[in-house]
């Protein structure tokens, strides 16, 4: 049965953790967050049919299916196969509405396709998560040596191309995973050859350029810091589907590890989170591989891991309030450090109201290991946050109220339903304080 997707509105609602649970159980990965919403965008570069596959079922993608239906693509979902299909029409509109970029950062995908296809995009500044500055600058400036000219002004980013993009050198000061998707996007039907230096390195990158290749674009070193694209007149639509959440199996895994408990994560890549599952075994856990995923044991109190997050191959960023959530009841005292987003801390507070041992100086946090937390009432600030706030309550002596948690399901498909799957106790309910 397909259903058209178009409701985006969120409602109040808070989880209540019980703490307590031990997780223990199967769970199966979907396609990752942060690759469908960009091979949703790239679909805009073909006319007609494109379809993806191992879709997950959460906000994130119902907004990015609203955005590209007002941009006049026909969107609709098989709920039970997690297939998305998008008719994509010969004449695209070219305006993003603030009204849903302001609710997902990753809207802003959508500006290199617009300016490709299109000739030209007009974007509104994007919202999302509330985790630093995340400026465009490195988006703008690709695009202008790609020969757009571009300006902001009203809340939106202007670009035009009437002579249509050209190949250059785009050179990244940092590996910003948003500019690369949008600077190969928007490479692929320019004119000439385009190189971009220091281009992220993420699975979820490899993976869009892997559907681009797909489409008919020519891409050179895929998987590694330097992108070679070949421009082509056209693409055509294919049937992709998207690479494992690397980032939902690592919670998952570093929830079995929290609560000493034992999952097996099933549609998961072990090469896709080799740091993270090398920081867990430092703690006393057992990571072993089974047919498709792994399995995450644990059966002591965990030892404390010192963890410095980098762009990948390093340490996941997103996995970091998980880290620092089994950092505070681990034995001894760890050393996290954050090197992507300078606001990722502000989860800290909320831990210390569970009682977390956390000092924080800078770009490092110091966390003294207790043999348990106390539950409290707290607030998610993203997406990465909310779920590291309940694996905080899993193990708090007393019931734990997270609010805000709309933000968790902008990134985790049916995450009450998982948890509780796994022994957990926790329930959703009307966050009736909300305003």
């Amino acid at each position: 049965m397909a259903r058209t997707i178009g409701d985006v509105e969120t409602v109040a609602e808070r989880f209540e953790v019980t703490g307590g649970a031990r997780l223990q159980g199967e769970v199966t990965i979907t396609g990752a967050k942060n690759s469908v919403l960009k091979l949703m965008a790239a679909a805009l570069l073909a006319q007609g049919t494109t379809t993806i596959r191992a879709v997950p079922d959460i906000v994130d993608v119902d907004i990015m299916a609203e955005l590209l239906r007002r941009l006049g693509c026909e969107v609709t979902q098989d709920v039970a196969g997690e297939v998305i299909t998008i008719d994509v029409p010969q004449q695209l509109g070219h305006q993003a509405d603030y009204d849903l970029v302001r609710k997902m950062r990753a809207s802003i995908c959508v500006f290199g396709p617009l300016v490709a296809r299109c000739g030209e995009a007009d974007v509104a500044l994007p919202g999302g998560d509330a985790i630093g500055s995340r400026g465009l600058d490195m988006h703008v400036e690709g695009l202008i040596k790609l020969g757009a000219q571009v300006k902001s002004e009203h809340g939106y980013l202007h670009a035009t191309a009437p002579s249509g993009l050209q190949g250059a050198h785009v050179a990244f000061d940092f590996p910003s995973v948003g500019a690369t998707e949008n600077i190969v996007m928007a490479a692929v039907l320019a004119s000439g050859t385009t190189t971009v230096d220091n281009a992220a390195r993420e699975p979820e990158i490899v993976d869009l350029c892997q559907m681009l290749i797909n489409m008919g674009a020519q891409i050179d070193g895929v998987g590694g810091s330097t992108l070679t694209i070949t421009g082509v007149s056209s693409l055509s639509p294919v049937d992709h589907t998207a690479v494992p959440d690397r980032i939902v199996a690592g919670t998952w895994a570093i929830g079995a590890v929290l609560t000493r408990g034992d999952i097996t994560i099933h549609n998961a890549r072990m090469d896709h989170l080799e740091l993270p599952l090398e920081k867990l075994k430092a703690t006393g856990a057992q990571v072993s591989p089974v047919v498709d995923g792994f399995r995450v044991t644990m059966d002591q109190r965990p030892r404390a891991v010192d963890v410095a997050t980098l762009p990948y191959p390093g340490f996941p960023t997103d996995l970091q309030p998980m880290i620092i959530a089994l950092a505070s009841i681990s034995e001894g005292t760890a050393m996290i450090t954050e090197n992507v987003f300078e606001a990722r801390f502000m989860f800290v507070n909320e831990m210390v109201r569970l009682g977390a041992q956390i000092r924080t100086d800078g770009h490092h946090a110091v966390v003294r290991g207790r043999p348990e937390l106390s539950g409290a009432p707290v607030r998610a600030t993203d997406i990465r946050a909310g779920a590291g706030l309940v694996l905080a309550g899993l193990v708090s002596d007393a019931t734990t109220v997270v609010t805000d948690v709309y933000h968790v399901d902008r990134g985790y498909p049916g995450f009450v339903e998982t948890l509780t799957r796994l022994g957990a106790d926790v329930v959703r309910t009307p966050d009736l304080d909300a305003s």
